[in-house]
């Protein structure tokens, strides 16, 4: 059950990033990520009106409060890097650190992954290195790779501190947790959409596109809460982090989005760290 639940946050991961990740072609990021977080807090409310009784203890909020930290950097992060560079590019990126920080923190807590985990995050630096060099593609929008990258990078870091916080805070309070994140990460991205400026509401189909994202995030996050109850955070996060297999294959399918020999190397070499920390783990 672990397992799949793990691989089902994956899944919907996937397809919401990829959904956003149309919207913020066609909006402000800022906006696209505001609307999404509205919806998933909405969704995450309800479910703990209808499943959680009592108060979760401080500690269980905190640390769910924190993953609200890190959604709101990494959603940000993530949703800029798709509106000016190739989903193809960033969502993958985002994986690789979203895995390799909670395998590395797992570590420091006394987890003891196999060798082949840790061959896993020891591959991550080169495939950052392969996207990074090989990012001038024919069909790439016209802002340089490099952004892509770093967004890629830094919406990595903030999932990974999403999944830390979440598998910290334990399960034993029902989805309060879960809900202190949603809560933090609105305000947070509601600030940064005033701090912006980033204008009016978007047509309807960015809005309706947002909503359903937003739905699929709360989904998404639910089961890797879910699934952190039995399972290492070093296997539970990395499945988690699958999610840009669903993204690249809706990206290449709809979007008829192409690689160069370079980063579709370096892509591989991401799904092999990847794939090796799930082994290892």
């Amino acid at each position: 059950m672990t397992v799949l639940l793990a691989l089902a946050s994956a899944v919907a991961y996937g397809v919401s990033d990829f959904t956003a990740g149309v919207c913020s072609r066609r909006a402000s990021f800022v906006r696209v990520s505001l609307l999404t977080q509205a919806s998933a807090a909405v969704v995450v409310l309800v479910a703990v009106g209808a499943t959680t009784h009592g108060l979760a203890p401080l500690r269980s909020l905190a640390w769910g409060g924190a993953s609200g930290i890190g959604g709101a950097v990494g959603t940000l992060a993530l949703y800029r890097g798709f509106g000016r560079a190739r989903i193809g590019v960033v969502a993958p990126l985002s994986a690789v650190g979203a895995a390799a920080l909670p395998v590395l923190v797992g570590l420091v807590l006394g987890e003891r992954p196999a060798a082949l985990a840790l061959a896993g995050v020891g591959c991550a630096i080169p495939a950052v290195w392969l996207v990074a060099r090989s990012g001038g593609a024919a069909h790439a929008p016209s802002a340089p790779a490099p952004r892509g990258v770093v967004d890629g990078l830094v919406a990595g870091a903030g999932f990974g501190l999403l999944f830390i916080g979440l598998e910290r805070a334990g399960t034993g309070h029902g989805l309060w947790p879960v809900a202190a994140g949603q809560v933090v990460a609105l305000v947070l991205l509601a600030a940064a959409s005033l701090a912006g400026g980033s204008g009016g509401l978007p047509g309807r189909s960015v809005v309706a596109g947002s909503a359903a994202s937003g739905l699929l995030a709360a989904v998404a996050v639910i089961c890797y809460f879910l699934s952190t109850a039995h399972g290492l955070l070093a296997v539970v996060a990395v499945l988690a982090s699958l999610y840009p297999g669903v993204t690249v294959l809706l990206a290449r399918a709809v979007l008829g989005e192409r690689m160069g020999r370079g980063q579709q190397a370096g892509l591989g070499l991401a799904a092999v760290a990847i794939v090796l920390i799930v082994l290892g783990g």
